[in-house]
C-alpha cells in the first residue's frame, strides 16, 4: 500500500474533513520526516506508515478540539503537532517553539516544501521566550508533566487563553495536584485509528 492510500484508510475511520491539497502535504510531511531522520534523528519512529499513525493521525485528532486564532506548541520536536495541524488549519496562526538547532532546521525546509504560510518558528527555552503578545492557545504532545508544563508556559496564553496538552492515560495525579493558580475545564478522549495505548486532551485555564 502507499502512503497515501495508508492515510486515507486512517482518515476513513475519523470525522475529520481533510481536502485533497491536506492530504498530498501530510504525506510529503512523512516523507521528508523519513529522509531527514535517517541524518537528524529526529524521532524514534522509523517507519513510515508508524508514522502515520503515531504521528501524523495523533497530532490531527486534536484539531477539532482547537478554539481561538494563535498557537504556540512548546517543545514541537520535528513540528509535532503544530506542522499537522498547520496544515489542516491554514487560517489559523502556529508558532513553533524548540530549544534545538536541528529539529527547527527540519521544520524550516518543511514549511517551505509544504508552502505553509502560517508557521513561524522560534529556537529557545520556553521559559525565556517573551512573546510580543499572548496566545489563543499553548498545545504540547509529549512535553513534560502537566505541573511543569504550567510552570514554564504560565506566561505565554493571554488572558483569555488557554492550555491543551495531549496526554495518554488520563493523568489524574497530575490534575488532582494542580497548582491553585490554574483551573482543570475538562479532558477529551482522543480516538487515533490503529495507536495502541490510550490518548486523552487535557485543558486548562489560568485563574483570573
Amino acid at each position: 500500500m502507499s502512503l497515501r492510500s495508508e492515510l486515507d484508510a486512517l482518515l476513513a475511520q475519523t470525522s475529520l474533513n481533510i481536502t485533497e491539497q491536506q492530504t498530498i502535504q501530510l504525506v510529503e510531511l512523512v516523507e521528508l520526516l523519513t529522509k531527514w531522520n535517517k541524518a537528524y534523528n529526529l524521532t524514534s519512529v522509523r517507519d513510515p506508515s508508524q508514522m502515520l499513525v503515531k504521528h501524523i493521525m495523533d497530532s490531527i485528532v486534536v484539531s477539532p478540539h482547537l478554539s481561538g486564532n494563535s498557537f504556540i506548541d512548546v517543545g514541537t520536536g520535528p513540528g509535532l503537532p503544530g506542522l499537522p495541524l498547520a496544515i489542516l488549519n491554514p487560517d489559523k496562526q502556529f508558532v513553533l517553539l524548540d530549544s534545538l538547532g536541528k529539529r527547527l532546521r527540519f521544520i524550516r525546509q518543511a514549511i517551505l516544501s509544504l508552502g505553509l504560510k502560517n508557521v513561524e518558528i522560534v529556537q529557545s527555552r520556553v521559559e525565556e521566550f517573551q512573546p510580543e503578545q499572548g496566545f489563543d492557545c499553548v498545545l504540547s504532545r509529549a512535553f513534560a508533566s502537566l505541573e511543569d508544563m504550567l510552570s514554564w508556559c504560565h506566561h505565554l496564553p493571554n488572558e483569555n487563553g488557554h492550555f491543551l496538552a495531549l496526554k495518554g492515560q488520563y493523568p489524574e495525579s497530575e490534575i488532582t495536584h494542580l497548582d491553585s493558580k490554574f483551573e482543570f475545564i475538562e479532558s477529551v478522549t482522543l480516538q487515533v485509528p490503529q495507536l495502541d495505548g490510550e490518548r486523552c486532551l487535557v485543558k486548562v485555564k489560568r485563574v483570573s
